[in-house]
């Protein structure tokens, strides 16, 4: 079976929306494109709940990292709630938080596995906008944390927790997505878990506080880097997920039902990616119970490094980013067969999404690896957002109005042989013994 790369099949190309030509060198601040205004929204450490206590990085407890932003993140979806009475804006943000690095999230670098266990997982902020600029609403309604505590539905019946959350997507049928990534290191790393219980895909309700995470078993059970959700033309559920790992597998799923029912996602049929000369097909697979091993027996298609996905409805086209750029596959979500075609040639791509009027953000991330450039997030092919040393671009969102990009400088200053005391960075705050923070920016003209 053929290994295959977004951007490099001849026969796929076609004109490109913009080239990435590379963004500004590396510092230990970031850097905005002129003309934009950047806000810190919310940094690891920051409540999200009403009751989080102050952060201390020098004091950490499960209880406070319960409440608190996680140490890594990245954005998973945006979602638009009934206009309110007041008049005033709002939106609830759904942000990842994969990882816990012990040697910059904890003095001294020993490992604290009940607070990582509490700083992973998802948080939900809500998004106000107020004097021109949107805030977080501390305490918020819908505002949550998700970690390894919460109580979950899973396959056979009560699951505890979430897992290395990875990224997710909002769908049109008016839930939340969460895609849970590779579970064995944390498995590993807590003890006493069991790996049944992880590497779903998680629907809630987010604009219900009180609603329990479901683990979806007809979509398949693997690690999973990021979803997208779309409504078919005769009306049934379909999420895209792609597989973690330097190279996976891209998936489909089609419910069998109305993507209004509350199962949806319960019954239907899963299908793998497939490069069919030139044309990105999808091989049906008989089961979810195998989903990698039945996607080989059908010839999928390997792709490089598949870690973000976005469905752009308004164009009907699926948004796809890995390591070698960024690429689109166009038509119906339950189309058997379509073009798959090269958007922007972007090493390291890790975050992608359409604005509004059909504009491509894309951004990169290299895991703390520095090099000449910052990591960055581009607009049209154009530097908008460089983060500070080491830091990657963690996911991007766009306000329904177009006005405000939402993105996240994850892990800064966690460059190898860095650590708590010795950061590469002290992004934000720049204070001494204060630990670089990753944060939620908005970026407005």
């Amino acid at each position: 079976m053929r290994r295959r790369t977004l951007l490099a099949a001849p026969a796929l190309l076609t004109p490109a929306v913009a080239l990435a030509q590379g963004g500004p060198p590396v510092q230990q601040d970031d850097v905005v494109a002129p003309g934009w205004r950047r806000d810190i929204l919310i940094r690891w450490g920051d409540r999200v709940t009403f009751d989080a206590p102050p952060f201390d990085p020098r004091r950490l407890t499960p209880d406070g990292a319960s409440a608190q932003f996680g140490w890594d993140a990245r954005i998973a979806a945006l979602i638009a709630p009934p206009a309110s009475a007041d008049g005033i804006p709002r939106l609830v943000l759904a942000v990842a938080h994969p990882t816990v690095d012990p040697r910059m999230a904890f003095p001294g670098g020993a490992d604290r596995p009940d607070v990582a266990a509490m700083m992973q997982g998802a948080s939900l902020l809500n998004l106000e906008r107020q004097g021109g600029r949107w805030i977080v609403a501390e305490g918020g309604f819908q505002a949550r944390r998700l970690s390894a505590a919460t109580l979950c539905r899973g396959p056979g019946g009560a699951a505890r927790g979430v897992l290395a959350v990875t990224g997710g997507a909002a769908t049109p049928w008016n839930t939340l997505l969460l895609t849970e990534g590779g579970s064995t290191p944390w498995l590993q790393r807590l003890g006493g878990l069991s790996p049944a219980q992880y590497g779903w895909l998680v629907e809630l309700d987010p604009l219900d506080p009180q609603s329990i995470p479901v683990k979806r078993a007809a979509p398949g059970r693997f690690p999973k880097a990021d979803c997208a959700a779309a409504v078919t033309r005769d009306g049934r559920a379909a999420v895209f997920m792609a597989e973690a790992g330097e190279a996976g597998y891209l998936f489909r799923f089609l419910s069998a039902g109305p993507a209004a029912a509350a199962d949806a996602l319960d019954a239907g049929t899963l299908f793998v990616a497939r490069n069919e000369g030139g044309r990105l097909g999808w091989a049906p697979l008989p089961g979810a119970s195998e989903p990698l091993a039945e996607a080989r027996s059908a010839g999928g298609t390997p792709f490089t490094g598949l870690s973000a996905l976005s469905w752009d409805a308004p164009r009907s086209r699926l948004l796809i980013a890995g390591l070698d750029g960024v690429a689109e596959w166009r038509g119906d979500a339950a189309a058997e067969v379509g073009i798959l075609a090269p958007l922007a040639r972007l090493p390291n791509a890790a975050a992608v999404t359409a604005s509004p009027r059909g504009e491509i953000l894309a951004g990169t991330d290299t895991q703390g690896r520095v090099g000449p450039a910052a990591e960055t997030l581009f607009l049209e092919g154009r530097p908008l957002y460089s983060a500070p040393r080491a830091a990657g671009i963690g996911g991007v969102a766009v306000t329904p109005d177009g006005g405000t990009v939402l993105t996240v400088a994850r892990r800064p200053g966690a460059e190898p042989g860095a650590s708590f005391s010795r950061p590469a960075t002290r992004w934000p705050e720049f204070q001494p013994g204060v630990p670089p923070r990753t944060a939620l920016v908005a970026l407005t003209r």
